[in-house]
Formats: C-alpha cells, structure tokens, sequence
C-alpha cells in the first residue's frame, strides 16, 4: 500500500512538537521535525500563552514537514485541556488566552455555588471540581473582564482555535470540550440548564465535534502561505490525555492507564459516565474519550512538581538535570519525606524548593534541605496518590486492577516506574512514551480511511513500540 504521511502536533504545557507519521499498513515510524518552547508570558498579575508564537511555530512545524515528506495526507492537534480563546462578531481574538494556573479563578468556586449546587453540577458533567476548569475561568471573567465576555460572540477551546486559524471551520472538539465542566457527561451536549444557571453565554459555544471526523482542509490562505497542498485537518481527542489514553495499548479490563507528563493522569477507559456518591465523595472525572469512551480518572499534579524544583535548584544552587535529581535520591538517607501533590501550595509557587520545605515542616516532618530529600517527598508522594487513586477505582468500578499501564514522557524516569510498582504492589508496563502522538495519528488514519477501528489502531501501536515490565520489589 501507498505509505500514509500523517502530521501530529502535540502540545505540551512547556513544549510543542510537530512529528511526522509513516504508516506502512503494519507499523507506524515516527520523526520529530520542529519541536518549539511554550513560555507562558507573565503581564502584571496574570499569566497568558504566548498564543500567535505557538501558531507560528505550528506553521513552521507544517512548513518543514512538508518540505521534507512531499504530500501530507491529514494533521490533528491535541493539546492541554480548559483554556480558551474569545472571538469577537468579526472573528478577532479578544485579549490573550489566560493560563490555567492564573489565579483569578480562586474563589470562583465560591460564587458558583450561589446559583447552583456543586451536587447538581457532578451529577450533570461528572467532572471533577478544579477551579482551573473553564466553567470557572469564564466565571472568572465575567466578573474581572466583563468587556470581553460581552464582546465575545465565539469560544474556542485552545485545540480549536488552532484548527479554525488552519481551516477557518468553527467546531468544539468533545474530548476536550467535556473538560469544561459545562458538557452535559450522558448526552453529549452543552448543558443549557447549567450554563444558564450561572448566567454565561450560551450563543458562544459552538457545534460538538467528535474525534474521527475531519474538521476542513487547510484555508486558500495558509497554504499560498506556506507552499503546501490541501490538507485534512482531523479532529483528534484534542485532549492530550485523550490522545494519550487511546496511544496506550492497554492489557485488559483489569488494566488502568497513568499518563504522566506534566500532570498525572490515572483512570480507566468506560463504556459510559460512572456518577456516584463514591466517585463524588472521591472527586473523579468523566472525561470524553475516543470512540464513545469515557476517561474515568483523577488529576494529580504531576512531574510539574519535578520540573519546578529542577529550575528552583538550578536557579539557587547550582545547574542540574533529571539524572541529577534521581542520583541525589538514590543516596538519600531519609526516605520518609512526603507531599500531598494536590495541596494548593504546589499549583504555581514561585520556588518549589520553599513549597516542599514549608509543606514538610508544617506537617511535622522537619525540614529537607538536600536535593535528594526534596525530591523523594515528592516521589512519595506522586506514588503514594497514585496507591489512593487505584484503590478508590478498585472499589467504585468493584473490579480488581493487576495492571497500570504507564505512558507518556515520565516513563523516562525508570526510578519513577519502579517505585510505582513498589507502592502500588501492581504491575507496571511502561510505554509507548508517544502515547499522546500516537493516539492523535491513529484518529487521522481512522478519520481519512487507512483503518477501520481504535482496537485495530492499538494492535499496531503494541506491533511497532516496545514497553518496560517493572514488578514490585519485596
């Protein structure tokens, strides 16, 4: 068969890449051809993405993919999830999007609960309660940018305000939209009586699309632009997490998934929405997955908490890298420093080094002062959430987990991988770490025809990508 040439853009909190697919119709090889940096620029008190950079930087990505490979047939973005640009009627981009760890949404909770009750918001979204999700930014805004929101006649999730500037074609892609915590989890819909109860646009939202679909092809302008052809651009999970759940060659119903990038994500893959008191009382998520899938799982701060005290360390102390935090663990003497990865404290302060010290004295553990220590409390505690997070789903699905299936760039950290086993006392496969890339390529070949279904596409990711198998030490 004809090699299909896909073009996946995976953005990151930190960084983007642009990488290209080669399907043979049995495995899949990729290449990196542009991969970019994604500062978030500090304007007074707010945080903002860099937006018109990452763009350019998608076109670049494009322009050098096109340029080596000939004909592309499809691209599929998939970014972070529940930020969002503003259109004005004559389709301009009102102000900046604002970065989810902005503060302007504290308290946002609060206010919400004015007009509706958390319990009936759970029941209708299933999702779990951050005040960084859209519902609460929007909130956020109508009462610190009450001129934007009044101008604002379209809202486009960070995916699609991408794929509308490619393609002019105005659409809310569901995996991500259902991040929002305004989607309506069993229909599918936007739900009118929530939005409306808090008095938000409704007109603003746009059509849901599903992933799988094509979206529009690349506008007369981009291409005479950037010299290419016409081009599909197909609507992928465009929650990279979506991306990444449906990149993982899960091993069976007894199997979780932890994507762990800069965030931990760690679930299961359902038929449909699982609502309860246990999974309220719990705070799990229904998020929209491929397929007709929902992704049941718990946020937890990730390796944002290692990569924070990389740069504190290097800032104060001296330059370091990764290895140089897992060496400094593994001769650390005492272990038993521990975080609670969730608390507020570690969503965006200004040194982690200070973070973890205060959070460790205060609770009465004393003080870590080497690099090491700070590190192994943050070990503990990813790993000892990510115990909480599997026996909470053990006991609300009522089903026995043998397997987490880990994905994602923070396999890399092989010590990472095997104190998760340890903790956890499960079975840890790692790999493939392109999950999220490899999901975003496998909607395009579904969407353009080169297969038929996710099972299909999941056979091939297993046929081309090795994974790691770490069991628990005694």
């Amino acid at each position: 068969m004809e090699k299909i040439i896909s073009l996946a853009f995976d953005f990151g909190a930190s960084s983007g890449r642009a990488i290209v697919s080669t399907f043979d119709g049995e495995k899949i090889e990729l290449e990196e051809v542009h991969r970019f940096l994604n500062e978030p620029v500090i304007m007074g008190s707010h945080i903002y993405w860099d937006t018109f950079r990452l763009f350019h930087d998608l076109k670049q990505g494009l322009k050098k993919a096109s340029s080596k490979f000939g004909k592309i047939h499809s691209i599929g973005i998939d970014t972070w999830a529940v930020d969002y640009g503003l259109l004005d009627e004559n389709d301009n981009i009102i102000g900046m999007p604002i970065h989810y760890r902005d503060t302007r949404t504290e308290g946002m909770m609060e206010k919400v609960k004015q007009n509706m009750s958390l319990e009936n918001i759970y029941d209708i979204t299933g999702i779990q309660f951050m005040e960084l999700n859209t519902v609460y930014q929007l909130m956020a805004d109508k009462k610190f940018r009450p001129h934007i929101i009044e101008k604002a006649k379209t809202l486009l999730l960070m995916p699609d305000l991408f794929n509308y500037y490619l393609t002019g074609k105005k659409y809310n892609e569901y995996t991500n939209a259902s991040t929002t915590q305004m989607l309506d989890a069993k229909s599918k819909k936007w739900s009118k009586e929530l939005i409306e109860k808090l008095d938000l646009p409704y007109d603003i939202l746009q059509e849901i699309i599903e992933p799988g679909n094509i979206i529009g092809n690349l506008t007369k302008e981009v291409q005479a632009e950037l010299e290419v052809d016409s081009i599909p651009v197909v609507a992928v999970g465009s929650h990279d997490t979506a991306s990444a759940v449906c990149g993982a060659p899960l091993e069976g119903n007894d199997s979780v998934y932890l994507s762990c990038g800069t965030w931990s994500l760690l679930g299961i893959e359902s038929k449909k929405p699982i609502i309860s008191g246990d999974s309220a009382r719990y705070n799990f998520t229904n998020e929209g997955g491929v397929e007709d899938t929902i992704r049941f799982l718990k946020n937890i701060n990730g390796l944002w908490l290692l990569q924070q005290l990389r740069k504190s360390w290097s800032e104060r102390v001296e330059e370091i890298g990764f290895p140089d935090i897992i060496k400094a663990v593994l001769q650390v003497e005492n272990k038993d420093f521990i975080i609670d990865p969730n608390h507020e404290s570690f969503m965006a302060p200004h040194n982690m080094i200070e973070a973890i010290q205060n959070y460790c004295v205060e609770n009465n553990q004393g003080k870590p002062e080497k690099l090491g220590e700070l590190a192994i409390a943050a070990y503990n505690g990813l790993t000892s959430e990510y115990k909480k997070v599997v026996e909470c789903i053990e006991e609300i699905a009522g089903e026995s987990i043998s397997t987490i299936n880990m994905v994602g760039g923070g396999i890399q950290d092989k010590f990472l991988c095997q104190q998760t086993a340890n903790v956890t006392g499960k079975k840890v496969l790692a790999g493939p770490i392109e999950a999220s890339v490899l999901g975003n390529i496998v909607m395009q070949l579904k969407a353009i025809g080169a297969i038929e279904t996710l099972e299909q596409g999941r056979k091939i990711i297993k046929n081309s990508f090795e994974t790691e198998k770490f069991l628990p030490e005694k």
